[in-house]
Order: structure tokens, then C-alpha cells, then sequence
């Protein structure tokens, strides 16, 4: 460790990064196919109400985020948040979404080749030399907006950067319809005056932590060594060393992998009641946690897997428009799935959660200060 220690940083700032982030993308291709909803409140979700009060809230539109309805909240506090007469639940149509998402990728192949996506509606891109051969960032941007418009309908906000780190913190900057660019020399001030919660990575836990060491920015984060930081978050520790700094070196790969992490429990003699079921999920839910927070990822969707004493296994998933790993959340939504779709009619002897379509905690979703 100390011989890593003894590296000095480098600032690579000759590369051009660019990250492409749909706006609602799931609410938004709906209200595309139904222009009728676009001044309603569009929660993509099973509607609660012919579904015993079950089911989740996959994403929401602008309007219905002006009422607190966010990604992997119970449907049913969406009907509490919402004037019934503005709110309309739209269930989810993911073959419709990623027929979409491979046009838009399309238009992004007219511009590189060096591609990362990190989900239907988000990718890296590395323009630094591009098909179009314009040195022109915020031109390439603002083509990219523009071909979206005209093929999709659809808009998207751009983040432009030197690295991953700050384009995917650019892009969430202004959205709807935004385009943001933080150039090298803005970096180091933008970054000291970002509240350390809205550092990637920085859950709940860490966040005291940090309160306990005196950082509430990262301005405070820059005042603490390389080795303080290892010592307290080892890896992690690393990673806002050098984000605090304005530092991310890791590349755009065009072949990003697809992981999964999961967690069973088998039952013998199998469970009959709906509060044991619970129990168990709350158990899993932790475990699975744990793993995410140790290898530092986080995933957009969520698979609940059931097998009876009849050895019929059933799985069944929730996508989000959010990252998610905290335990909470997981649990929230197996049980969800759990109560939509759950049946001790055979009793239960296997209960599985798996959190897939992983991706480093770097690429969190953050809300920011104004910045300009």
C-alpha cells in the first residue's frame, strides 16, 4: 500500500468526455405514444389500485417529481402525493423502451465508436476523436440533442468534461434539456464547494463518518492524506482522493460487463406465513447490501426469486431509472414484488434477491447546487 501511495496524481485533462442522460426516459417515450398524458403526472408503475395497493415506482415525469413521486417509491404514496385528477399510472413497456434506446445508440455511432452505456437511457462517450472531426465539444452536444429531437422525439441533457467523473456530474447539473461543461480550470472551485453528501459514493454511514473527521465539503475533503482516507474507506478512501481533486482516469469501454449480485435461502420445512416471508426478505435484503457496499456497486434493477415445495421457481423484477444498494430500498422492493406476486399456496423453500445491471458507485446519480 505504501509503495501505491507513493505515485504522485496526474491530471489528464486532453481527453473529451461526454455523458448523454435521457430526460424521464421511460415517462418520456410514453407521453411520446400518448401525447394526451403530457400535462398529467406520469408514474411508470402497476396502478395500485387494481393491485392490492402493490407495486413500485419505476420513474415519473417532471410533473410528478413536483410532487416528491421518485424512482423505487411504493405506487400506492404516489396516489397520497398526487391530485387524483392529475395522476395517471402507466405500466412499464421495456421492449418498447429498448427499441428506442438502440436508435439512440444508433446516433451515438455516427459520432464514436468508443461507447460505454450504462443503462437504456445514459452513456460515456469518448469524442476526443470523433467521426464528425469537430474539435467543437459543445457543437458535437449539441448535435447529439438535435438528432435525438428529430428521430425520437425525445430530449436528453449532455455533461462535458475531462473525465467520467465530472461529465456524469455535469449532465445532472441542468436537466431538462440541459448542457453543461466543466472545463479543467472551473473544476477545482466547483468541487470545493460541493456538499460531500453529493460525492459519488458517500452513503448515509460514510457521510457521518466524514461529519465525524470535520468534512462537510469538498473543500474539507482536500484538507485530509491520501492515507487518512485509505485508513477510514480503504479503496473508497481512494476514489474521493483523487474526485476531491478532480481526478478519474478510467477509460470509456465500449464492452462494459454486466454483473449481477445475489443472495437465496433455502427452507426446509417451508414457509407458510407472509410475516416469516418478511422476515427473510429483511435478512436477504441486508446481505445483499453488504456485498454491493463492499465491491462499491449499485444497480437499477431488482429480482425477486420464489421456489415452492412443488419446485416451481418463479422470478420476477423491477427496473429503475435510479442506481439503487441501500438495504432499505432493496427490501422495499422485493417486498413489493413479494406482495404482487408472492403465493404461500405451495409454501415458500427458497427465497433469492439479486441486484443486477451493476455499475461502479462513480456513476451515482447526484443532485447538485446551482452552478454556473
Amino acid at each position: 500500500m505504501a509503495e501505491w501511495l507513493e505515485i504522485p496524481l496526474q491530471y489528464h485533462t486532453d481527453r473529451k468526455i461526454v455523458h448523454v442522460d435521457m430526460d424521464a426516459f421511460y415517462a418520456s417515450v410514453e407521453i411520446r405514444e400518448h401525447p394526451e398524458l403530457k400535462s398529467r403526472a406520469v408514474v411508470i408503475a402497476n396502478d395500485p389500485r387494481d393491485n392490492h395497493g402493490h407495486g413500485v415506482v419505476t420513474t415519473a415525469n417532471y410533473v410528478a417529481r413536483q410532487y416528491g413521486v421518485h424512482s423505487a417509491m411504493p405506487a400506492a404514496q404516489a396516489l397520497k402525493l398526487i391530485p387524483k385528477e392529475l395522476l395517471i399510472f402507466v405500466p412499464p413497456h421495456f421492449e418498447l423502451y429498448r427499441v428506442v434506446s438502440a436508435q439512440i445508440h444508433e446516433i451515438f455511432h455516427q459520432v464514436t465508436d468508443e461507447i460505454e452505456p450504462i443503462s437504456l437511457d445514459e452513456a460515456f462517450l469518448d469524442v476526443t476523436h470523433n467521426k464528425l472531426h469537430e474539435k467543437n465539444t459543445i457543437k458535437l452536444a449539441m448535435w447529439i440533442q438535435h438528432q435525438i429531437l428529430k428521430k425520437t422525439r425525445l430530449t436528453c441533457s449532455i455533461g462535458i468534461s475531462y473525465n467520467k467523473f465530472l461529465a456524469k456530474v455535469a449532465s445532472d447539473h441542468n436537466k431538462p434539456v440541459g448542457r453543461t461543461i466543466i472545463r479543467p480550470e472551473q473544476a477545482h472551485d466547483f468541487l470545493a464547494d460541493l456538499p460531500i453528501s453529493q460525492f459519488f459514493g458517500v452513503g448515509t454511514k460514510t457521510q457521518e463518518s466524514l461529519h465525524e473527521l470535520n468534512v462537510y465539503t469538498g473543500g474539507d475533503l482536500l484538507r485530509l492524506s491520501q492515507m487518512t482516507l485509505i485508513r477510514h474507506y480503504k479503496k473508497m478512501g481512494v476514489v474521493l482522493y483523487k474526485h476531491a481533486r478532480g481526478i478519474d482516469d478510467s477509460p470509456v469501454q465500449g464492452q462494459r460487463e454486466r454483473r449481477s449480485i445475489g443472495k437465496e435461502r433455502t427452507y426446509n420445512p417451508s414457509i407458510e406465513a407472509d410475516e416469516r416471508v418478511q422476515r427473510e426478505l429483511k435478512l436477504i435484503s441486508q446481505q445483499v447490501a453488504q456485498a454491493l457496499a463492499k465491491k462499491q456497486l449499485h444497480g437499477r434493477v431488482v429480482v425477486l426469486k420464489m421456489r415452492n415445495q412443488l419446485f416451481q421457481t418463479t422470478t420476477k423484477r423491477q427496473s429503475f431509472d435510479q442506481y439503487l444498494s441501500d438495504e432499505a430500498t432493496i427490501f422495499q422492493v422485493a417486498w413489493q414484488l413479494w406482495q404482487t406476486y408472492g403465493d404461500l399456496s405451495q409454501g415458500i423453500r427458497l427465497l433469492g434477491i439479486t441486484v443486477t445491471d451493476l455499475v461502479p458507485r462513480s456513476f451515482e446519480n447526484v443532485d447538485l447546487p446551482l452552478f454556473e
